[in-house]
């Protein structure tokens, strides 16, 4: 499969809340555990809200064949209450890892999301994996991606309760 061929996977969700409401969940680290779908990440490392590109942003995560590890996330993309984006590389505990703490390869993957207002009171929220700067070997592992789209789903259910329930 070619660069022109690849499409990001991304899963869309109609959400009964304002995108300021989405967002202020979106732009906080700790409350990423409550919404996670994948069932990898076990808690925040950084707690401080995220407010811009630039800003790098640590998640426990677990993955059985890994074990215990951080992800060190670089935000790449931002824009108030529409979009937020960031691109993971290897943190504490992670084999890739380097030993000696020097910047990490991103590897071309991106994890983002799009908030579209439908009305007064509900958004259209977009998350997208983008793996098109992966390596080709990475691409096939993951099926270009395709293999968390459930996942995502799950996300997004997740943060529809987080964002309509009783308690925002």
């Amino acid at each position: 499969m070619t660069d022109v061929e690849y499409q990001p996977v991304s899963v869309s969700r109609r959400i009964c809340a304002p995108a300021h409401d989405i967002f202020q969940v979106l732009t906080n680290p700790v409350r990423h555990l409550e919404m996670d779908g994948s069932g990898s990440l076990r808690g925040a490392a950084s707690t401080a809200m995220i407010s811009g590109v630039g800003d790098v942003f640590v998640m426990k995560m677990y993955f059985s064949h890994l074990g215990d590890y951080e992800m060190n996330n670089h935000v790449v993309e931002y824009e108030q209450d529409r979009r937020i984006g960031w691109e993971p590389e290897a943190g504490r505990g992670h084999p890739a890892a380097a030993a000696d703490g020097s910047e990490q390869s991103r590897w071309g993957q991106r994890w983002s999301y799009q908030l579209t207002p439908d009305g007064p009171d509900a958004t259209v929220v977009t998350e997208i994996y983008d793996c098109s700067r992966a390596s080709e070997e990475a691409r096939a592992q993951m099926d270009n991606g395709k293999i968390w789209a459930e996942s995502m789903a799950k996300t997004l259910e997740r943060l529809d309760a987080l964002c309509t329930g009783p308690l925002v």
